[in-house]
């Protein structure tokens, strides 16, 4: 594939507008005017101007040419009439390990063609999706990885990918993220030995490709960001997991695990109790305003939660994105297994009420039968004697 043919990318984000490089944790946030000075350099083919330059060095220490023209260098997006700024992306559910643990349930390998991959992230550019999440399953197993990955970061999309690591030391995926690098990776972290990673995953030889696949992506520069996820059967090793996560980046610990997607409750039991924290209210989401995610046949869902209704955008294209709206709000109102309950709702002063999560996972809470404290502040009624 041809390398990038950019270094930064201006686009308008929500009610902002940014200049960002990709790889980078550095943004600049510009005024309306300066954005469309931009606009109208790239469109004439007209060079960078002297405030964007002096900026870029400033931002990031780089030495964007002085008689060269911005398009060269500065991939401008367009401003959308839909006004998703983020979205993520289910390449294909399956994955090469087997964890009790995981929210997606059976994992069938399968999802769409190419063509229809590019169509996806096509409509996810119009509708200006500038942060978007690589996932699965394993979103680095699937074939068409590297392409899809090229032709999103060419689209002027921020990438982050959400991966366990095993295939981050294999050529081809390494000479993708290097030479298109993501915002970060976010890599999960199963166990600090090979004993208790490989049991975890049930994936004999995972703990070694695990490392390798970090030692490789820290060698090539790539920015880290690494989540423990604690479980009954690695909690024994929890310092150490998280020593390890810190000695290769950030680190975030992860203990409160959800039924699957179809309501099975199957992961529920395989939390270390111990090491549970307590949610707080919920209070908002801007899933399905602002936000939105496409599963491998590029169903659009409000979230990876919130799945049904979704709007088939192969079929009905970007036009289908503006009910997102009101099924998010629909799913947010429905009381479900709920019914009758007034805590939820807000007080007279505003503060919320008592769900810890949004209703679609708390409906997902009630299908598995899981105790209400899971996703309510208010305990479980007192069995009738």
């Amino acid at each position: 594939m041809p390398p990038p043919t950019h270094e930064l990318i201006a686009s308008p984000f929500l009610d902002e507008y940014l200049v960002l490089r990709p790889g980078n944790d550095n943004g600049v946030q510009i005024p309306l005017a300066r954005y469309l000075e931009l606009s109208k350099a790239a469109s004439a083919g007209a060079d960078a101007p002297q405030w964007l330059i002096d900026g870029a060095h400033q931002a990031w220490g780089i030495d964007l040419p002085a008689h060269r023209p911005l398009r060269d260098t500065v991939l401008v997006r367009a401003p959308s009439p839909y006004g998703m700024a983020r979205a993520s992306w289910e390449l294909n559910m399956g994955c090469d390990y087997n964890c009790k643990h995981c929210y997606l349930g059976l994992k069938k390998f399968e999802g769409m063609p190419w063509e229809d991959k590019v169509k996806l992230l096509d409509i996810m550019a119009a509708a200006g999706v500038l942060w978007l999440q690589e996932t699965g399953g394993e979103a680095l197993i699937d074939r068409d990885f590297p392409d899809a990955h090229a032709y999103a970061y060419d689209l002027g999309m921020m990438l982050t990918i959400s991966t366990n690591g095993s295939q981050l030391s294999k050529d081809k995926i390494l000479s993708t993220l290097t030479e298109r690098p993501p915002h970060h990776l976010s890599i999960s972290v199963y166990g600090a030995t090979a004993e208790t990673y490989d049991g975890f995953t049930r994936n004999r030889g995972a703990f070694d490709r695990f490392i390798r696949g970090l030692d490789a992506a820290r060698e090539a520069g790539l920015r880290l960001q690494l989540n423990v996820v604690v479980a009954a059967d690695n909690a024994h090793e929890v310092d150490a997991m998280v020593s390890l996560a810190e000695s290769y980046g950030e680190c975030f610990v992860f203990t409160n695990m959800s039924p699957t997607i179809g309501g099975d409750s199957s992961p529920i039991p395989e939390q270390a109790t111990k090491y549970l924290r307590e949610r707080k209210p919920f209070t908002a989401c801007n899933a399905g305003h602002t936000f939105f995610h496409a599963d491998p046949f590029g169903h659009a869902s409000i979230c990876k939660i919130g799945r049904e209704p979704h709007i088939a955008l192969m079929q009905e294209g970007i036009e289908g994105l503006k009910r997102l709206g009101g099924i998010a709000d629909g799913l947010q109102l429905r009381t479900g297994g709920c019914a009758g309950c007034a805590f939820g709702q807000k007080d007279a002063d505003g503060k919320p009420g008592g769900c810890t999560t949004c209703r679609p996972m708390a409906k997902l809470y009630q299908e598995a039968k899981a105790p209400r404290n899971m996703y309510c502040q208010h305990p479980d009624p007192e069995p009738v004697r």
